[in-house]
């Protein structure tokens, strides 16, 4: 989510890349909307679904997620560091800020199963300790936390049933471990003062860039012959994908947004990003909708691209048209009244 910043201050390719992600977790969400119920009618996976299916498993599965969580941790170092230019205390705020997207995350169970914001908000209060750490310091723990990660994905892989091993296996190398290496890099990232200055870090994202490839092009293969083989371990090869592909995504995407002309004809989508927090909760009420409009039963993985696809145009359009009128979003206003509660700080 996008913390409060007023529209002078707004880092527009953080907004288009907020919104891209936004898009690429219909691809995972849309399927989900609809529950499948044992017995009942199953989605189709043959042929072309097949094909589509495998796609999101190499491109989409847990990387947008992914990219949408550095840039919660992007927000929470904006967040942190304006409220502390402000006097006011960084933390505190933030922790106020996480216990509202807490509720709100809560309520918003009730409608779809999948939401993330409660994980997030749980997560989120993980970062607290590093607002004040070194830069070095941060890179450390990231880099550890990242090789525990990956050993215990590869645990689970070969060394399964190993008593206690499995267990630590299972906690230390699920998504929920993913989504905060991510935030942890974003906060980073940030800290490290790259946002806002991507043109002066041109080497070490092409550096980064060079790394990762190699690793996303070599696992998105092993994600294919996985697939098409019914892999059993194939969601864990998938997560191994997961940081490298989103590192060298985010590379790419920060690189190509130098370009200003492309920055503006992707504006559209950056609006789409700018109101993050209202457009990722209102995905769930118009996909449901939709379903219901065409009468699905299930959602199959070509369902799942037109349905993604309608509802990111539809929002693209709200969300152009509302900033005609508006500052920010409906619930951007609502959460920024619940962590500042009357005394809201002012737009400039």
């Amino acid at each position: 989510m996008n913390p409060s910043v007023t529209q002078k201050e707004r880092i527009v390719s953080l907004d288009i890349i907020r919104g891209l992600a936004l898009f690429g977790i219909l691809f995972i969400n849309v399927a989900a909307y609809q529950v499948i119920v044992e017995g009942g009618p199953m989605p189709d996976y043959s042929g072309i679904n097949g094909i589509i299916n495998t796609f999101i498993d190499i491109f989409i599965e847990k990387k947008f997620f992914s990219i949408f969580s550095f840039l919660f941790g992007v927000g929470f170092y904006i967040f942190a560091s304006r409220a502390e230019a402000r006097g006011d205390k960084p933390r505190w705020r933030f922790a106020r800020r996480l216990l509202a997207l807490l509720l709100i995350g809560i309520v918003h169970i009730f409608i779809f199963w999948g939401s993330i914001l409660a994980i997030y908000a749980i997560l989120g209060f993980f970062l607290l300790p590093f607002y004040n750490a070194k830069i070095s310091t941060i890179s450390k723990w990231l880099f550890t936390i990242i090789s525990v990660h990956v050993f215990c994905l590869l645990g689970q892989m070969f060394m399964s049933n190993q008593g206690a091993f499995s267990t630590i296996f299972s906690l230390l190398g699920n998504d929920a471990v993913a989504i905060f290496i991510m935030f942890l890099s974003g906060f980073l990232v940030a800290k490290a003062d790259w946002i806002g200055h991507i043109s002066e870090h041109f080497k070490q994202l092409k550096w980064i860039q060079f790394v990762t490839f190699p690793l996303f092009a070599g696992i998105s293969l092993w994600i294919w012959f996985a697939a098409q083989g019914e892999y059993q371990n194939l969601q864990l090869i998938i997560g191994l994908g997961v940081i490298p592909t989103t590192y060298f995504y985010l590379a790419c995407l920060f690189v190509i947004l130098e370009n200003k002309k492309i920055a503006k004809l992707l504006k559209p989508i950056g609006r789409v990003g700018q109101m993050a927090f209202t457009n990722y909760l209102a995905q769930s009420f118009i996909g449901l909708a939709l379903i219901s409009l065409m009468g699905l039963e299930v959602v199959s993985p070509s369902d799942v691209v037109i349905i993604a696809t309608l509802i990111f145009v539809i929002q693209i359009i709200f969300s152009v048209i509302w900033f005609k009128f508006f500052k920010m979003g409906p619930f951007e206003k609502v959460w920024r009244f619940m962590t500042y509660g009357r005394k809201a700080v002012p737009n400039k």
